[in-house]
């Protein structure tokens, strides 16, 4: 029914209402239409049909229902039929459209993927071989003794020699510090020296003099002593002749002799005296001049002090490197202790925090290659030296695994690599990032 009221529009009203249509069975029509297979345009599909184009349609329809069995004129096989004519048409119009291609049903591009996927195969055990020969890390940075200097002495600075950042080379003088009370100090203990050389030199003189006087003195203190010796034997004797024998010998030559040893005898014990004086003398003369010498001495200390101190107005470079952090100003005062600049050595080295399990290879002398964030090239060192323990076994407050559960951590140990070169473009620092790599294979 929906094809004869499909045909009545298509036909126009006024054909309608001149000739009505009589509702015809699907099983007819597709009976009909093998009937009259033959006929011009299929109009034997419904006989009254009188305009081409629809009689083309409905014989197009006919033949997709005349495939469908009958319905018996049931409403629910027309409805089938319907259905079926409708997939028809459907069908029709999909196989017009062309169908997508597989791109898997392609041979070349499964010939094409399977060399990629052995490349890449191929390629990623290469590179598993090439990587494993090299341990790297970034917990690494540039490292050096730096070195902070601060006055020993305190005073105004009179002029600062450098400037920021500035190349300096050992024993640059790089600050000089108000050194005129020192120089006083030194004036006034080298003249103390001289005073004591000079009271070194009379006393000496006074030795050599009282020493002659003490042996002069001496001998005759000797000579007196053997004169006295005879003269008293000779009174002796000629005491006791005389007493023996009265007559032997005069009393008036009796009275000389003694008289004249008593006289020697005096002038022995004067010459002992004066010898005895001049010792003196030569003990005061030498202990004058240990004095003199300990006076000597003591200027020579404070001369030595002195020097040493207006030494210390001069601050110079220990090393060669690099000035930073300079905070001293000409005119101002200072302090000892005070830093007033800190110079970065020329020599530097790396210190890369390693995981303990990189360790296994790592051997002191390989190679290493390492990239700087600062420097346009890459630098080129080797292995300097392994510290012998874990950064957390030196730290303030170690770590105590004895109480509570225990959570295994990979610990990182130093290590300290050595530059083979580096240019003079790449402004090494302490502190910088570096990413080394160590050939371990």
């Amino acid at each position: 029914m929906r094809r004869d009221a499909e045909l009545r529009r298509r036909d126009g009203p006024g054909e309608e209402t001149q000739q009505p249509r009589q509702p015809t069975p699907r099983r007819q029509i597709a009976s009909s239409g093998r009937a009259g297979s033959g006929t011009r345009n299929g109009e034997a599909c419904l006989g009254f049909i009188r305009r081409p184009c629809a009689a083309v349609e409905l014989s197009c329809r006919g033949r997709a229902v005349a495939h469908q069995p009958a319905n018996d004129g049931r409403p629910e096989d027309a409805e089938a039929g319907g259905d079926a004519t409708k997939a028809g048409d459907r069908g029709e119009g999909g196989a017009a459209r062309k169908k997508k291609p597989n791109p898997l049903a392609n041979p070349k591009v499964l010939v094409i993927g399977g060399i990629a996927l052995v490349a890449l195969l191929v390629g990623g055990f290469f590179y598993w071989l090439h990587a494993r020969q090299f341990v790297s890390t970034d917990d690494a940075f540039v490292d050096t003794h730096i070195v902070r200097l601060a006055p020993q002495v305190s005073g105004q600075v009179t002029r600062v020699l450098v400037a920021d950042n500035a190349v300096v080379q050992a024993g640059q003088v790089l600050v000089e510090i108000d050194a005129s009370t020192v120089r006083s100090q030194l004036d006034q203990a080298q003249a103390q020296r001289g005073q004591a050389i000079a009271q070194i030199g009379q006393a000496q003189a006074q030795v050599g003099v009282s020493q002659a006087s003490y042996h002069q003195a001496r001998d005759q203190a000797a000579g007196l002593a053997a004169q006295a010796a005879e003269a008293n034997r000779d009174a002796q004797r000629l005491t006791g002749l005389q007493a023996s024998t009265p007559r032997a010998v005069a009393a008036q030559q009796v009275d000389q002799t003694v008289a004249q040893a008593k006289q020697t005898t005096a002038q022995r014990d004067a010459a002992l005296r004066q010898a005895e004086g001049a010792a003196a003398q030569v003990k005061a003369a030498q202990t004058q001049i240990q004095g003199a010498k300990a006076v000597l001495a003591a200027a020579d200390a404070t001369i030595a002090e002195n020097q040493i101190t207006l030494g210390r107005t001069r601050i110079v470079a220990p090393v060669a490197g690099y000035v930073s952090q300079k905070t001293v100003a000409a005119g101002g005062y200072v302090q000892p202790g005070q830093q007033l600049m800190a110079i970065v050595p020329m020599e530097m080295w790396v210190t890369a925090n390693f995981k303990e399990t990189q360790l296994k290879s790592m051997r002191v002398g390989q190679p290493v290659d390492m990239s700087v964030d600062a420097c346009p090239v890459k630098l080129h060192g080797k292995v300097n030296s392994i510290q012998r323990g874990a950064g957390q076994a030196f730290a303030l407050l170690p770590s105590e695994n004895a109480t509570g559960n225990y959570v295994k951590v990979v610990q990182r140990v130093p290590v300290k690599i050595t530059f083979e070169d580096v240019p003079r473009t790449c402004p090494l620092g302490p502190g910088l990032s570096v990413s080394p790599t160590v050939k371990v294979r």
